[in-house]
């Protein structure tokens, strides 16, 4: 039986996540292999709160503001392999941002849905994913297929389409970036940014949407946004 477009509309309270940065805490791993990538075209390193303050998708663009102009595409593809390298050298030690797997099995039980929408290669991500025995908690697990670097809001509309019976009104994106607020925007759907990630406190204010320092916060937020 085919859902009708009211009932569609309406759906369950449903949580598109964020991985990196938000329910993987790999924040370290991301300036570790960041300064690898810097280090490559002679950048000095950068510290976390610089990397916050300035960090901004394209990527490209968070390369402009440190290099003063854009990187060529060679240079790009270049620290995005030196980066990527790092990055999994270095993310095996990162854990679950705190508190991720009961807000994961609480959201879950009380007969809502969630999902994960990440721009992390798909076919790395769902291994991860797995590997923390989370899996079952998601009605989908989807990272970015394609070239790196982009926006996530052309993702997310295609993510969000893919999802049976969840309607984008009662839908809340919870990221760590600015670009998780564009992304839901752009499916009319609300958007709860959290500062454990790549971004600063006062960036992800400029976002105009609830700003949060806690996962659990977080989910409260979305709770009274469509709960």
């Amino acid at each position: 039986m085919h859902s009708t477009g009211r009932r569609s509309a309406e759906g369950a309270p449903h949580i598109v996540w964020d991985w990196n940065g938000t329910l993987f805490h790999d924040i370290d791993a991301v300036i570790s292999a960041t300064n690898a990538a810097f280090a490559e075209i002679g950048l000095a390193p950068i510290t976390l709160a610089r990397y916050r303050e300035l960090y901004c998708v394209p990527i490209p663009r968070f390369y402009e503001r440190l290099l003063g102009r854009l990187p060529s595409q060679a240079e790009w593809d270049h620290m995005d392999s030196v980066f990527h390298r790092h990055y999994v050298d270095h993310h095996i030690r990162c854990g679950l941002a705190d508190g991720a797997e009961a807000l994961l099995a609480g959201w879950q039980e009380a007969g809502r849905t969630q999902s994960i929408m990440s721009m992390y290669q798909h076919d790395d991500l769902v291994p991860l994913v797995r590997g923390f025995g989370i899996e079952r908690r998601f009605v989908r697990v989807e990272g970015r297929t394609g070239p790196s670097g982009g926006s996530k809001a052309e993702h997310m509309v295609r993510h969000l389409a893919g999802l049976d019976g969840v309607g984008a009104g009662r839908t809340v994106v919870i990221g760590d970036a600015v670009d998780d607020a564009v992304a839901a925007a752009r499916v009319g759907a609300r958007a709860v940014l959290y500062t454990g990630g790549s971004h600063s406190r006062e960036s992800l204010a400029a976002a105009g949407v609830p700003v949060v320092d806690s996962l659990e916060q977080a989910v409260a937020e979305a709770e009274r946004l469509v709960g």
